[in-house]
């Protein structure tokens, strides 16, 4: 799709908002880097600048290494602890009261959707804030604490279950793992049923979750897509809206009914 005036897309995109009924937002790292929580293309700092991001996050590292990879997870938490929702996250939760039954499906990890008012988000890659054992799977509390993890990380040894006595894991879909069953039907059962799909910060290379938009376009929705970069996505939007989320969404909120968030 050939690029064209931001005013353009934008208007364009919020005919479509207005008019949509069934609408899925579907959101990636992009969302959440917008609020400071760092990605896996970052750069790491401190203790972990040593490590591949991607090397600790298998379930091969954590049997190697449980207070290695429970402490990279402890160090992830509290930087999303310190982080606050911006007003890209706002902007979806006003999406969702506009349109009712609106589904928010998220490849990110924490918690930012929910601190901005988003009801039940599909968490397709787990989530930070629930761990679970290892062995039997039985969640795991975990500490309310977000300023005892020094800014340099460290190594932590993981809790014992409750139940078994096996170390909680981080409670997060790991490389070489299938994403959570119910929460993957439930995101294709919403993207099949969709009449616009709003794709948000997602490279579009991570699978089986960027199938979602996929599936939404191939069944006959619409396809927006807010990205500063292409992405394989491109080819599928009806309009691409190109620039952060926390400035699009609140445009394309602010265009389709006059309510502007953030």
């Amino acid at each position: 799709m050939e690029s064209i005036p931001v005013d353009q897309p934008v208007r364009a995109a919020a005919e479509l908002l207005g008019r949509a009924r069934r609408v899925v937002v579907f959101t990636g790292a992009g969302m959440s880097a917008e609020s400071g929580v760092p990605t896996f293309r970052d750069a790491l700092t401190g203790l972990w600048q040593r490590y591949d991001a991607q090397a600790l996050a298998t379930p091969e590292a954590f049997r190697a290494d449980p207070a290695l990879v429970w402490g990279w997870y402890e160090w992830r938490r509290q930087a999303v602890r310190l982080a606050q929702p911006n007003p890209g996250h706002r902007a979806v939760a006003a999406i969702q009261a506009r349109v009712p039954g609106t589904v928010l499906i998220t490849q990110n990890v924490d918690d930012l959707h929910e601190r901005a008012g988003s009801p039940d988000p599909v968490h397709l890659h787990g989530s930070l804030f629930a761990p679970r054992c290892s062995a039997c799977a039985r969640p795991a509390p975990i500490s309310d604490d977000a300023a005892g993890e020094p800014a340099d990380g460290r190594r932590v040894p993981p809790p014992d279950c409750a139940r078994c006595a096996a170390p909680v894991r981080p409670g997060v879909v790991w490389f070489g793992e299938a994403l959570p069953g119910a929460a993957l039907e439930a995101a294709v059962e919403a993207a099949s049923s969709c009449d616009l799909l709003v794709t948000v910060g997602t490279s579009g290379l991570v699978y089986p979750a960027a199938e979602i938009p996929q599936v939404a376009a191939r069944l006959g929705a619409a396809v927006i897509q807010v990205n500063p970069e292409q992405t394989p996505l491109d080819p599928i939007a009806e309009v691409n809206l190109r620039g952060p989320a926390a400035t699009v969404l609140p445009a394309l909120v602010d265009a389709a009914w006059g309510d502007p968030a953030g």
